[in-house]
């Protein structure tokens, strides 16, 4: 019986890589793995359907998934995971000492949808009492413009949101002074280049995401597999097929990163780090599954519909493929 033809896009993982070299195979199928930026990965898969299998990004999907209009069906391995205190950026001259001071700032976002953004909204609303209708969001390319939803929001009508004017870029306006912040998954090439007024919000990230973690429990998810829905209902088998060999290339890149004999990850002090995250989050610190994962998943959920994303509040177990809501042994 010949095996199915699959392309599979995402970006260059330690967690996918046992599949880009063929160590770890989707059993039935003949994968051809293109590897690129999760921004081209999302267009392509999003606005072109070019991919049987892609990266997608999790909080566009639960809004295409409310409205019924979602091109992929989800699958439970998460391959990009974050905190995001470290995505905000400030103007220094602003008086944003603390978060308390974003209420009533005009802030820039590259989508007001993405993952990084709706998870930073959360921990403002849960944590400092921020609504999002509280700031005023400028949404445009943080390089470049041009940069657009790739599903329509569910906001209210006067919500302060508005896009950012032809040929300006979110980075160079926080530069300008145009923008009293800017929350974004990369930094802004001005922060980069050490402009002397923008600076993060939160200079000791870390310590502020281990007491976020040690609080809350959750380890925000930004990425998800998915399954193009058209393949997914001709070769019901796949969703679960996909997961399964994610789920070991997985496996494999967890061993190379506990390898003490002769260090696989150029780190000096991998091990030590290893050690310390594993005393805060536990042993398996980047759980796939909905099981492991389901309180973070709710949290996403709730917030997807409390910022006017998704237009109904999803149930956790109605996002991925009913073959995958049960944990694989690999």
């Amino acid at each position: 019986m010949d095996k199915l033809q699959l392309t599979v896009a995402t970006w260059d993982y330690d967690r996918v890589r046992p599949l880009i070299d063929g160590r770890v195979k989707i059993e039935g199928c003949d994968v051809n793995y293109l590897v690129m930026p999760v921004e081209e990965c999302f267009h392509r898969a999003y606005f072109h359907g070019e991919f049987d299998v892609a990266e997608i990004g999790l909080s566009p999907f639960l809004i295409a998934l409310s409205r019924g209009t979602a091109p992929y069906v989800a699958v439970p391995a998460f391959l990009s995971r974050m905190f995001r205190h470290s995505a905000v950026y400030t103007r220094a001259d602003r008086g944003i000492d603390t978060p308390q001071d974003l209420r009533g700032k005009r802030i820039g976002v590259p989508e007001y949808q993405m993952s990084a953004v709706l998870w930073v909204r959360g921990f403002l609303k849960d944590d400092y009492g921020i609504e999002a209708s509280d700031i005023s969001w400028v949404q445009g390319g943080l390089e470049k413009f041009g940069r657009k939803d790739k599903f329509p929001l569910n906001l209210p009508k006067d919500f302060p949101l508005t896009i950012a004017a032809d040929g300006q870029s979110l980075s160079d306006m926080l530069a300008a002074g145009d923008l009293d912040a800017v929350i974004s998954a990369r930094a802004p090439s001005c922060f980069i280049d050490r402009h002397p007024q923008v600076k993060r919000l939160y200079a000791d990230y870390r310590s502020a995401e281990k007491e976020y973690y040690a609080r809350t429990g959750l380890f925000p998810i930004m990425h998800a597999l998915g399954v193009r829905r058209d393949m997914a209902q001709k070769h019901p088998w796949l969703p679960a097929s996909v997961y399964k060999a994610f789920s070991e290339a997985k496996h494999i890149a967890d061993g190379d990163l506990r390898e003490v004999t002769a260090l696989k990850i150029g780190l000096p002090w991998v091990t030590a780090e290893l050690e310390s995250t594993q005393a805060i989050m536990g042993d398996d610190f980047w759980p796939y599954g909905i099981e492991p994962n389901r309180k973070t998943l709710e949290a996403m959920a709730r917030y997807s519909y409390e910022q006017g994303l998704a237009v109904r509040h999803l149930d956790v177990d109605e996002i991925f493929a009913a073959s995958t809501l049960e944990a694989l042994c690999v």
